[in-house]
């Protein structure tokens, strides 16, 4: 974060090429600045030990504890010398709970001498479970029973709390410690990013005391101290980040497109056969009010699934056009794209007609762009794009390409922004003779800190409320390990539902042919089978317990022309049962559709299950939702359906979801593999921070819009934007 020499020394001079090599390949440090961020985990008190019943399954941990016991065995073995092999058991306890280490063969002779009978240590390892036993296989160790005058004791370890870091199988937490106290003196040169007024009217210490106080605390409130300072780094500089983006797209002209009376909106409100909900007329007025402004919109319009956010990006579109621009809506696969341009044409009717015989006064064309077209309807559509005949534009990314010329792009609607980079978006966003108006839809609901956080220099509009006529979704979940009988009664009742004239959806986590990825094929943990297949559990279907109905299957790799003739078939009412991946996630509307079985749910995440779910229950008849799984009761898999099966809320279930989740997964981080900037900031535990930072950061940058009276803040800023290569303001 800070960019002064002595945190800028790349750590193979401070600490040797060998370890510097597995710390920037295994942690992502490479200097002295870096590992001063990188910040211990948690703390264990000296003397006292690590409770062993909460260590998490398949993870590298690393423990205090004492040992209770160490058996070494002999057993036969052909490769071992003389035909013997060893094995050294050791067990150690928190003084309730146990865990067994085991290391073999020539491993065995140091640990057999060291680790004896109340010995205390640090133990370090992944957690496996071996004949139903959480064990440690050849673990690394660290005694904390030396003498005062061995190499690492008095200097290295003083001081009452010992820091556990985030380590790997590589690198183990106390060889991290050692290198942290070998850089630590640099702490001192540390620039601090927080205005001297900021932090002082908050009573936050100072960043190189903060620094010393998070790796070598005395006490539980020097740990305290350092975490609010470095939490209050985190949040103000990432919202200063965003606050100067904000800004900079003030100071962008745009053509307002102010609401016209009597045109193609108008039209478009008389044909609706219902009223708009209030959110729906809260949130257009919201919309309409940046449209007609000279500087560009940019707001997020989220809401619960099924909540008319299609409708809403719709009537801006319609405004748009009726102000004499174009509107171009960007999907992210080629099934939403098709499906938004048949439900806007279908909505508009006639109004869609412009241009062609039975269209009506003040229509307009709505034309599709994929990447799939054919040469001559691709032509056809790039000229209505050019000429401007084309009021709305809905596409893939196929939108981006540099052929692709608007005739006045006055708005861009993204769909699900977060599977696009900024990259794509800044591309569409170039085609306006001025920067466009840009609305951004998520129907994947997002709390409030994290919609400051990631979607932090976009205005929000939140959709809450649900259509009248819509009707509730049943959510149960089917133990099909438990009880078999369970899963039958499921397909008894997707029966009854085709019988009384429905459809229903069952979504698989895999395609199942010999394209399927490694990591598709992988049996997750303690599961020993892959996932079930789209095309293994249709096959199934069809000859076993849904014989003598219509059942087809949709999933990504199949040709756009077969998964738009899947999509109208099942719209139509032909196909009974539709087996498919996740690539009906979103937007996929087709009312008829009552009920969804989805196999191994507890494969999905929380957001994704509420987002599946939504596809059912769109029309007057109840939805209904099976969640099927094999994980037992107890599991936290399970208890993840629970809570999905009892909640409708989707902003309630999307705070789940980050809990359970790693921060730098909700942020986006993932995909790229960069490390999160979040290290002690939580999102939705500090709301009050985030809140309070954003206030701040709005408030030094519009009267420094540059930052030129806050030099140290610019130094820290240039980093993370250059650290993290802008992966927060990639959302925007």
């Amino acid at each position: 974060m800070d960019l002064v020499p002595a945190l800028r020394e790349p750590l193979k001079k401070v600490l040797g090429p060998a370890t510097a090599k597995v710390m920037a390949e295994h942690l992502g440090l490479h200097s002295v600045g870096d590992l001063l961020h990188h910040y211990p985990r948690r703390y264990e008190e000296r003397g006292q030990l690590t409770h062993l019943a909460d260590l998490p399954m398949d993870e590298h941990v690393t423990v205090v504890a004492q040992v209770a016991d160490a058996r070494l065995h002999t057993f036969a073995s052909a490769r071992a010398p003389r035909g013997k092999g060893q094995r050294l058991e050791v067990t150690i306890t928190d003084g309730m709970g146990r865990l067994q280490l085991v290391f073999f063969g020539n491993g065995v002779h140091k640990p057999h001498k060291e680790l004896l009978p109340g010995t205390r240590a640090m133990f370090s390892g992944k957690v496996s479970v071996f004949n139903r036993r959480l064990q440690l296989a050849h673990p690394a160790y660290e005694l904390l029973d030396k003498d005062d005058d061995s190499e690492d004791a008095a200097e290295n370890w003083a001081g009452a709390l010992i820091p556990l870091y985030p380590a790997t199988a590589k690198l183990e937490s106390w060889k991290i410690g050692k290198a942290v106290q070998t850089v630590l003196p640099s702490a001192a040169e540390a620039l601090d990013p927080l205005p001297p007024a900021l932090r002082e009217g908050r009573g936050l210490v100072t960043l190189p005391e903060a620094l010393l106080k998070i790796h070598r605390p005395a006490t539980k409130a020097d740990v305290a101290d350092a975490r609010a300072r470095l939490k209050w780094d985190e949040a103000f500089v990432l919202q200063v980040a965003l606050a100067r983006r904000r800004h900079a797209d003030t100071q962008l002209p745009a053509v307002p497109r102010e609401p016209q009376p009597d045109g193609l909106l108008t039209a478009f409100d008389d044909r609706l056969p219902f009223t708009l909900t209030e959110g729906q007329q809260r949130v257009s007025a919201e919309i309409f009010t940046d449209l007609a402004t000279a500087h560009p919109m940019h707001r997020l319009l989220q809401g619960e699934v099924g909540s008319g956010k299609t409708l809403v990006a719709l009537r801006a579109m319609l405004t748009t056009v009726d102000a004499g621009g174009q509107a171009a809506m960007l999907a992210p696969t080629e099934v939403l794209a098709q499906q938004h341009h048949r439900s806007v044409t279908e909505m508009m009717g006639e109004l869609a007609e412009g241009g062609m015989l039975g269209g009506v006064e003040h229509a307009t064309k709505v034309v599709l762009l994929t990447g799939s077209m054919g040469a001559a309807a691709r032509r056809k559509a790039l000229l209505d794009i050019a000429t401007g005949e084309a009021g709305i534009v809905i596409g893939t990314h196929a939108l981006i390409e540099d052929v692709v010329q608007f005739h006045d792009l006055g708005l861009v609607v993204v769909d699900e922004q977060h599977r696009f980079g900024v990259e794509q978006r800044d591309a569409l966003r170039g085609k306006g003779k001025q920067p466009p108006h840009l609305l951004v839809m998520t129907a994947t609901p997002i709390p409030r800190t994290v919609a400051m956080t990631v979607f932090g220099d976009l205005e929000t509009s939140v959709l809450d409320q649900l259509p009248a006529g819509r009707s509730p979704i049943a959510t149960h979940v089917v133990p099909a390990a438990d009880k078999p009988h369970f899963l039958a009664r499921a397909w008894e009742r997707v029966r009854e539902e085709v019988a009384g004239g429905h459809q229903a959806y069952v979504v698989c986590p895999r395609i199942g042919d010999e394209q399927d990825t490694a990591a598709e094929k992988k049996a997750t943990e303690g599961d020993k089978r892959p996932p079930l297949a789209v095309l293994d559990i249709a096959d199934q279907l069809a000859k076993g317990p849904l014989q003598g109905l219509s059942v087809e299957v949709l999933h990504g790799r199949m040709h756009p022309d077969d998964k738009d003739a899947v999509m109208r078939r099942f719209a139509a009412g032909e196909t009974d049962v539709l087996v498919a991946t996740t690539v009906i996630e979103v937007g996929v509307n087709v009312p008829n559709a009552t009920a969804m079985v989805i196999m191994d749910a507890d494969r999905f995440g929380v957001s994704q299950l509420h987002q599946l779910r939504g596809r059912v229950g769109r029309g007057s008849a109840p939805g209904l939702c099976l969640l099927v799984s094999e994980m037992p009761e107890a599991s936290p898999a399970r208890r993840r359906l629970t809570a999905v099966a009892s909640t409708l809320d989707g902003f309630e279930l999307s705070r789940l979801d980050l809990e359970e989740r790693r921060e730098g997964d909700v942020l986006g981080q993932a995909q790229s593999g960069a490390r999160t900037s979040l290290r002690v900031l939580e999102v939705i535990e500090d709301e009050e921070i985030i809140t309070e930072a954003r206030e701040e950061a709005t408030a030094v940058v519009e009267s420094d819009p540059d930052l030129e009276h806050y030099p140290a803040l610019r130094t820290a800023l240039d980093a993370l934007l250059d650290d993290e290569r802008e992966q927060y303001l990639e959302k925007g």
